[in-house]
């Protein structure tokens, strides 16, 4: 089966992406639901359950191609599919923005989780940049960087935790806030049966994304587009579907922390992707395996995750065209990196 896979025509490739594609969209619109409910019934609350189970289980098709590629000596394909995944997914909240129509999205989602987890990935997205620039230094063929990802990504989920246990301070509540309250009718639902659909639509992300690069690595090579533009533009956008999904979703359920908490979780998590990918990789570090188009994807979701978190802060409570500066200002440095990455030889 391996083998069949790995020597894919083209003519079965393009089928193959659009039929994983389907499976990421549509799994992905169940498991909001699921893990809304977990949240209420787990007590976990949406911020924590968002950037933890939803975050983590939207990742996997993502996470298993990054790692596949890295495996097959394709680390190109692999760290552009991680970091253009981390700003399409940062993308992605302005079409959820646009489908509130009350107020500002991140004017209404402001906690103390979701700012929390935004700070979180600031840190770690610092961390990638700091291995690309440092001295290719490696242990086992593994570059230091990566094992202080997983570190930090622990440390900082506990710091969450714990400040949702002892807030020190709270957003202002206004009338366009909205606060997560725990869902009756969740509470009545079955735990077994949560946990059991939760595990099975994350099972089907994954091995989406397993095929996904088998199909994502064909289309690169047979038609000249390259891994860069392949990873950060296709796979990128297909394996981040599910967090669009999921947060056009829970925006439309009322679960406006869950849609935010989503996206800035998942992106937290998504920074394993290259933890992940380096260890696989076998050509020493993965950080400086990558050319220089695909690492300006690191500097721009740094300014788009801060530019969401000054968002937060700020709460704006409506824009221009229903939508606040933020989403402007996201919109403006993702077509941005695109447009380079298109014109980059």
């Amino acid at each position: 089966m391996n083998q069949v896979l790995s020597d894919l025509p083209l003519e079965w490739a393009w089928p193959l992406f659009v039929a994983c594609t389907l499976v990421i969209g549509v799994a992905g619109t169940y498991l909001t639901r699921i893990v809304d409910d977990l949240a209420d019934r787990t007590g976990l609350g949406e911020a924590i359950a968002g950037a933890v189970m939803l975050g983590m289980a939207t990742s996997l098709s993502g996470l298993v191609l990054s790692v596949s590629a890295a495996l097959a000596d394709r680390p190109t394909l692999a760290m552009s599919n991680a970091l253009g995944g981390i700003a399409v997914q940062t993308l992605f909240l302005t079409i959820a923005d646009l489908t509130y129509r009350r107020a500002n999205l991140e004017h209404a989602a402001a906690s103390l989780g979701n700012l929390m987890q935004g700070g979180l990935l600031l840190c770690l997205l610092a961390l990638v940049l700091v291995g690309r620039l440092a001295p290719e230094w490696t242990l086992w063929q593994v570059h230091p960087v990566t094992p202080l990802l997983v570190v930090g990504y622990l440390f900082g989920l506990r710091l969450v935790d714990r400040t949702r246990e002892r807030p020190m301070w709270r957003p202002a509540q206004t009338r366009e806030t909205q606060p997560d309250v725990p869902d009756a009718r969740a509470l009545q639902r079955s735990a077994v049966w949560l946990w059991s659909a939760f595990a099975v639509l994350a099972a089907s992300l994954g091995v989406s994304g397993w095929l996904l690069e088998r199909s994502a690595s064909t289309i690169a090579l047979e038609t000249g587009l390259g891994q860069s533009v392949v990873g950060a533009l296709m796979t990128a956008v297909v394996t981040s579907l599910p967090e669009l999904v999921t947060s056009v979703a829970a925006v439309r359920r009322g679960a406006l922390t869950l849609a935010v908490a989503g996206i800035i979780g998942g992106n937290a998590f998504d920074t394993l992707f290259v933890a992940a990918s380096d260890i696989a990789y076998r050509g020493g570090s993965i950080y400086h395996a990558i050319p220089d188009p695909v690492a300006l994807w690191v500097a721009l979701s740094l300014l788009m995750t801060a530019i969401l978190l000054v968002g937060m802060l700020h709460r704006q409570r409506q824009g221009p065209a229903q939508i606040g500066f933020e989403s402007v200002a996201i919109i403006g440095c993702y077509l941005t990196g695109a447009l380079v990455l298109l014109l980059s030889p």
